[in-house]
């Protein structure tokens, strides 16, 4: 890991097209801003954390529920022939 430091308004490069500026430092807090192209995903730790925790689950789930297997089944099942009780002519 690399480590520096930095004073308000100083920037940091990353590659040709990422910068970092310190924007303020308040206590143990510091702001920082990021600028990059919009083909760049920037989250903060613990929500990057939580999405990826919420996409292993649902990897792990199974996809189908017993209403969409049931729907499943339906839909492969023959039609039922019409009965003479429907208004329909029966076939013989």
């Amino acid at each position: 890991m690399l480590v520096l430091t930095r004073k308000i308004g100083e920037r940091l490069r990353i590659g040709p097209d990422i910068e970092v500026v310190v924007l303020d430092v308040r206590g143990r807090e510091v702001r920082v801003g990021v600028t990059a192209p919009s083909s760049v995903s920037i989250q903060r730790e613990e929500l990057y954390r939580q999405v990826q925790d919420a996409n292993r689950a649902a990897a792990q789930t199974p996809t189908l529920t017993a209403a969409a297997l049931a729907a499943r089944a339906l839909q492969k099942a023959p039609a039922p022939l019409p009965s003479p009780k429907d208004g329909l002519p029966c076939e013989s």
